[in-house]
């Protein structure tokens, strides 16, 4: 079961509390009503108030139990005739998604599957010089030395012990490599914590912004209140920026002058979101360089901030990359995972770039999960990372445009 449906099933748990209690409060509000009431029958002999009750009892039970199955057949026809328009809208919900993905990835696609498909062409067997191509192709594909290393190893493994026998057979083992790697646990953190504090970090530059305002439009769309934190108080128009970005996904921030401390930021809005039981807050925090101490101390000084008002918190440290950086992104992850204990990363800007590859050496070098890609300028253009989806739209990217 994935975090939102966690979540979901808790609101619905909330709702469910409340709702007895609603309930309980009308049945006394009743009972109190029924005691301090005075009979309105006074005048009425027994034996007349009993017949007319009983008149009115099989009257009433006889068109009440008419309506009531009536009542039934119509809630039982809206409810399959809803289930029915639910599956129907999510299966096209689900493949509109898909269909953006791949033209999202289709310039890694074309890079990497397209390659293999040219270095494959006319060849029947697999040779050394096959090999020998493809660990060039991966490498210029910013999959990092280290893990193509493995993926060929392991490939000149299967072929010499007769596993694969042609390029047909190489490809479908690839595919199958490449989703074993990506494929590590990477749902978010999930806690009885409120409100969920997720603090999202990176480089300037790299998309942090708007990435956040996505996220704040996906936790919405899931039944969630978000509040965003404007914890990037050093770069100039930074703060506009988010409110901005909020308002678009209509969600409220809270903020303090340029110059700041991000810290004292970040805090006032779990304050505000604990009082007002908001369920999420996104926290910005400065563009900054992985190489720049004071910056990365400052990171560190939020969360301990935080820590002191939610001892579990942040829940979540997500670090945004800019996947047309290559093999860069790698180094930054290394830094600000070491230095601040990064949970997961937001992998953008696929759409724009032929090294998408770098996501590859991400994960298998570092073991760090990514857990939300953006391939787009718009605002559904950011979902939660499935290894298996992102694979299949790799190949498939490749397939159509092998076949257009």
């Amino acid at each position: 079961m994935g975090f939102f449906d966690v979540f979901k099933r808790k609101k619905r748990e909330e709702k469910d509390k409340e709702n007895i209690r609603e309930d309980d409060e009308e049945i006394k509000e009743e009972k109190e009503q029924e005691e301090t009431g005075v009979s309105e029958s006074e005048g009425i002999s027994e034996s007349e108030s009993e017949s007319e009750v009983g008149v009115e009892s099989v009257s009433e039970s006889g068109s009440e139990g008419e309506g009531e199955k009536e009542g039934q057949k119509k809630e039982s026809a809206e409810n399959e005739s809803g289930k029915k328009s639910g599956k129907k809208d999510e299966k096209q919900r689900k493949s509109g998604v898909f269909g953006r993905l791949k033209k999202g990835i289709s310039k890694t696609s074309g890079r990497i599957i397209g390659g293999m498909e040219t270095i494959f062409l006319g060849k029947k067997e697999i040779d050394e010089e096959l090999l020998d191509e493809l660990e060039e192709l991966f490498v210029t594909s910013d999959m990092g030395v280290s893990t193509t290393m493995k993926i060929i190893d392991d490939l000149r493994s299967d072929v010499s012990r007769k596993i694969l026998k042609n390029p047909q057979e190489l490809k479908n083992a690839l595919k199958k490599k490449l989703t074993e790697i990506l494929d590590i646990d990477n749902e978010l953190v999930k806690t009885d914590d409120k409100p969920y504090v997720i603090l999202v970090t990176g480089v300037n530059g790299a998309g942090k912004t708007t990435s956040i305002a996505k996220l704040a439009k996906m936790f919405k769309e899931n039944g969630m209140s978000v509040m965003l934190a404007a914890g990037d108080t050093f770069r100039a128009a930074a703060i506009e920026q988010l409110e901005i970005w909020g308002e678009r996904a209509g969600v409220p921030v809270v903020k303090q002058k340029t110059g700041s401390d991000s810290a004292a930021v970040v805090y006032d809005a779990v304050l505000s979101a604990k009082s007002k039981k908001i369920d999420v807050v996104i926290a910005d925090t400065a563009g900054r360089l992985h190489t720049k101490d004071n910056l990365m101390n400052e990171l560190k000084k939020i969360s301990r901030v935080v820590k002191k008002e939610m001892p579990d918190a942040p829940h979540e440290v997500l670090l945004v990359l800019d996947a047309t950086s290559g093999q860069n992104a790698v180094a930054q992850a290394k830094t600000f995972g070491s230095e601040i204990g990064v949970t997961g990363v937001i992998l953008t800007k696929l759409d724009g770039t032929a090294k998408g590859g770098v996501i590859v050496g991400i994960v298998d070098e570092m073991q760090l999960p990514v857990k939300f890609i953006g391939f787009g300028e718009s605002m559904d253009d950011l979902k939660p990372f499935d290894a298996g989806e992102f694979v299949e739209a790799l190949f498939e990217s490749a397939d159509e445009t092998d076949n257009s």
